[in-house]
């Protein structure tokens, strides 16, 4: 079971961030589906190692954590020898190590960006290094509850554009990978958001997700929370996708994010660009759901996204690299968390602010202007 409920609790028994201010405990994912286990956050060291070691994954939720546990940390000191200006510069170098945790995401520079900021601003006007670490704490919390409306405001906009766009003269059969539930975010999801509200809306026919090899996040995690919601469901194999596609099962596919440049190129687990050309083969829309944060438009392309390699033990080992080794003694291994699905091989990419579509003669995105209109209090939703 979680931890006590409190003001910042999510609605939801699968939540993976549990939070109360001073205290921070993150459901370990790597347990998962076999054990309920909590990984007691106390620091940014904690927090750092939490990240890294993929007790808490899914971009929205690593910079969500990263934010949190630093407020632990400074909420728990009693006593601090320096001045508002000591603060803002610990509390800078301790969000630059956050960041190098994992480098993919985009969603935790975006929020270290974000933090930074708050912190000079409230250094410039405070009286004490208390008053700095307040602004700190009060901006990370903030952050908790946005996560879970943004969340919301995908799946709607989601189910929505899906039924319109698909005509709504039958239930939907649509195809995830990894997860990016309610496990990966401060609650209820991205793509597996849109895929909830759809089954809400009582338009979903079946969701099927990949095992998402290596790591087996969506056996483990996505399965997991989908016989939890008792949404229809089947899991399949990474490598079963193409001959489902084939054989008419598939309606959509929809998977989440860690970085959009600004062309609309993605980034997201490894084995998202192969459904991706699958699905163009089979005419079949490929879908992109994630939060605006998610977008770093200081990228031109997908090929300037720094792609994350992990541990050799995550292909040579059983569970993920926790178990045995199964793979031949002295093979080399190549182990990319992540690809890049160019952007031409995507049809749309839904957001909390409304959907990207593509536009003009030559059918590209225009991310830099949805951006810019999504701003404005007046923009339409697509």
């Amino acid at each position: 079971m979680a931890p006590n409920s409190n003001e910042f609790e999510v609605d939801n028994t699968l939540q993976a961030i549990c939070y109360k201010r001073g205290s921070l405990k993150l459901l370990d994912q790597r347990k998962l589906p076999l054990e309920t286990v909590y990984f007691d956050v106390r620091d940014a060291t904690d927090g750092w190692i939490a990240i890294r070691e993929m007790v808490v994954r899914g971009a929205p939720a690593i910079a969500i954590a990263a934010a949190l546990c630093l407020a632990v940390e400074v909420y728990n000191w009693n006593t601090y020898y320096g001045g508002s200006e000591d603060a803002a510069s610990f509390l800078y170098k301790k969000l630059d190590y956050l960041v190098s945790s994992r480098p993919t995401a985009v969603n935790l520079s975006d929020a270290a960006t974000k933090l930074k900021d708050v912190v000079s601003k409230a250094s410039a006007i405070a009286s004490d290094a208390r008053a700095v670490f307040e602004a700190y704490i009060e901006s990370a919390e903030i952050m908790l509850k946005d996560d879970v409306a943004s969340n919301k405001a995908i799946g709607s906009h989601g189910a929505s554009f899906l039924r319109r766009q698909l005509n709504g003269s039958k239930n939907l059969s649509i195809l995830t990978h990894c997860n990016t539930g309610s496990l990966a975010t401060a609650g209820y999801g991205t793509a597996l958001g849109v895929i909830r509200a759809v089954h809400t809306e009582g338009f979903l026919e079946r969701a099927f997700c990949t095992e998402t090899r290596p790591f087996n996040q969506g056996s483990r995690l996505t399965a997991f929370e989908l016989v939890h919601d008792k949404i229809p469901a089947t899991l399949i194999a990474d490598s079963a996708a193409a001959a489902l596609m084939k054989n008419g099962s598939v309606d959509a596919v929809i998977v989440g994010a860690d970085r959009v440049a600004a062309n609309g190129d993605t980034a997201n687990k490894i084995g998202t660009y192969s459904l991706a050309l699958c699905a163009l083969h089979h005419g079949i829309p490929f879908y992109v759901a994630a939060p605006v944060t998610s977008i770093d438009l200081f990228l031109s392309s997908g090929q300037e996204i720094v792609i994350e390699e992990r541990s050799p033990k995550e292909l040579l080992n059983s569970r993920g690299g926790n178990g045995e080794q199964v793979a031949a003694s002295g093979i080399s291994v190549w182990n990319p968390a992540f690809d890049v699905t160019p952007a031409n091989l995507i049809t749309a990419i839904v957001t909390e602010k409304g959907v990207v579509v593509k536009t003009g003669s030559d059918s590209t995105f225009d991310i830099k202007d949805f951006v810019k209109r999504s701003s404005s209090p007046a923009c339409a939703s697509e």
